[in-house]
């Protein structure tokens, strides 16, 4: 059985397991709470116990299990209907779950696996002029070059962000006026890094390389592990800036018709 549920609270969520999954669901409620529209929270149920939850935030959907749980087969068809029904636009979920979810929705979704990664400190900070509190409007001027998706919802991604910045959920670099860097989310001792972008005419210099590594330093030195997700390709570009491959998953796409 899956169910919405608005009775949530930091002890229900501390059973989920540790994992990305579960940090994006709590930032979500340390966010917002559960009172919008906008973000929605399920309970995974079979027989009476506890085995899941899920958010839906705005169009994607973050699936993880509770401790000491493993989503049946029996699950995993209902998540399958459940989704179908609902169509977020991308789905997280345990990369043990993502091959078997994925063969039940494939005539809709589309299956991208990638691979997360965690820095390995050298303790070696960079002295490097970085903004640890730029104007978000110098983050998206950036971050508009590289991802349509932001580009196209400015307003949305302004007011999210800068909520969640607010409430020590979230922060962003600023290097030079050319590359920047976005911690997610700061989560149980764990900082996530997304949304890395240089402007087209600073590209291939190595900023991002470095602004990266100047971040995984400078948080280490703070007492938070730093990770972030990229694509398998890019593992030895990772490998060479201190990072090293922790796991791999698989992100559920729905399909777009043109």
């Amino acid at each position: 059985m899956i169910y919405e549920t608005k009775e949530l609270s930091a002890m229900l969520l501390s059973e989920l397991k540790s994992n990305n999954y579960t940090r994006r669901i709590k930032s979500h409620f340390q966010a917002y709470g559960a009172e919008y529209d906008f973000l929605r929270f399920f309970m995974i149920e079979e027989n009476g116990e506890h085995f899941g939850m899920l958010s839906v935030f705005n169009s994607t959907m973050m699936i993880s299990s509770f401790m000491g749980k493993t989503f049946t087969n029996e699950i995993l068809e209902e998540l399958a209907g459940f989704i179908l029904m609902n169509k977020p636009m991308q789905i997280e979920l345990e990369g043990c779950y993502g091959k078997k979810l994925h063969k039940l929705i494939k005539e809709e979704y589309n299956s991208d696996k990638r691979t997360e990664f965690a820095f390995v400190t050298k303790n070696t900070l960079p002295d490097m002029d970085v903004n640890e509190l730029p104007k978000l409007d110098d983050v998206y001027k950036i971050l508009a070059e590289s991802f349509p998706s932001i580009k196209a919802s400015y307003q949305l991604w302004l007011t999210d962000t800068s909520h969640r910045v607010r409430r020590g959920l979230s922060q962003s670099f600023l290097l030079g006026n050319y590359t920047t860097a976005t911690i997610q989310y700061i989560i149980d001792g764990v900082a996530l890094v997304g949304h890395v972008a240089t402007i087209p005419e600073e590209r291939g210099k190595f900023h991002a390389r470095r602004l990266l590594y100047w971040i995984g330093e400078r948080l280490n030195k703070d007492g938070f592990e730093v990770r972030l997700f990229a694509r398998p390709h890019r593992v030895s570009y990772y490998e060479e800036i201190g990072f090293r491959e922790v796991g791999v998953d698989y992100v559920l796409e729905r399909k777009v018709n043109d």
